[in-house]
């Protein structure tokens, strides 16, 4: 579960010997506000880690709170791993492993570290209390720096800062106000629009995908269909392209339009997919650009 949640901002960071043996500060980010999601220490696997980043990931876009793109800094992940024997109910010596950006790169460094500390502890050699990078090209971690205790952070009260009250009744406003979440939408597509588990899955755990197929619903798209078309040629569309799925410039209500002149027989499915490039950025109704071209 989680601890609790810090509002701060992001602030420079020094780039060593990026010009020969001199330091520069590195300003890009400083002030841009982020939201620092502190879990309580109770995952016991990597794969477990892994899951618990989609789940917090699908929803903190599903609600807006940010965009998701990782491979941008939208959201980042610094985990903290230790080992202990079976029975032992403290925590061994922690490592913090800083800044992963794929969920992927979290099991792998996680992996690594559990590793790398179980032979630390059978060699006889005493873990270091650290901070580490993970490199994604030679998989592993190194060291980045000794890992400060709390008290070394030198905590104290800002006096510009007013202390902040939520009332309760506020939170219970805001809490019924909450758009329907990826496990509960996974649940409807599964139940009321019979979606396989893996589509209903694929859809509910991306908040560019759930949005786009729920406005082509409401444009009078069928489920099955929409989720094939959303699944497939359009993420294909979006791999080639490297766009997301809005950016591709076939809105949801010319989607929907094309699923229905496939079911109505008006052309076949191979054809469709030749209109895609057609329709993308065009003013004309699906049904307009298969007149034109005799189909």
């Amino acid at each position: 579960g989680i601890t609790r949640i810090h509002l701060e901002e992001d602030a420079g960071k020094l780039m060593h010997q990026e010009v020969g043996d001199s330091s520069m500060v590195d300003l890009n980010r400083a002030g841009i506000p982020l939201v620092e999601i502190v879990s309580e220490p109770e995952l016991s696997s990597s794969e477990e880690a892994k899951v618990y980043m989609e789940k917090m990931h699908a929803i903190l876009t599903a609600l807006h709170i940010c965009s998701g793109d990782m491979e941008k800094g939208h959201m980042r992940c610094d985990a903290n791993i230790s080992i202990r024997p079976k029975g032992q109910q403290e925590f061994g010596t922690r490592t913090e492993i800083k800044n992963l950006n794929s969920f992927r790169f979290v099991k792998q460094a996680l992996d690594y570290e559990i590793e790398r500390h179980r032979e630390e502890i059978l060699d006889g050699r005493e873990l270091v209390q650290e901070t580490r990078l993970w490199d994604s090209e030679r998989k592993l971690t190194f060291s980045m720096r000794s890992k400060e205790e709390a008290e070394e952070y030198r905590y104290f009260p800002d006096p510009d800062l007013p202390l902040v009250e939520l009332d309760k009744n506020w939170i219970n406003e805001l809490q019924q106000q909450l758009p329907e979440l990826p496990d509960a939408r996974r649940m409807r597509y599964q139940e009321k629009l019979g979606l396989s588990d893996y589509d209903a899955e694929v859809l509910s755990m991306s908040g560019e995908y759930s949005d786009y197929f729920e406005d082509v619903l409401a444009a009078g798209g069928d489920p099955k269909q929409a989720c094939n078309w959303i699944l497939g040629e359009l993420t294909r569309m979006m791999n080639e392209k490297d766009q997301g799925l809005r950016e591709l410039g076939i809105d949801p209500p010319r989607l929907s339009e094309l699923i229905s002149l496939i079911q109505k027989g008006t052309i076949s499915g191979k054809i469709a997919k030749g209109l895609l490039p057609e329709i993308q950025n065009n003013t004309k109704s699906v049904q307009e650009l298969v007149d034109a071209k005799g189909l």
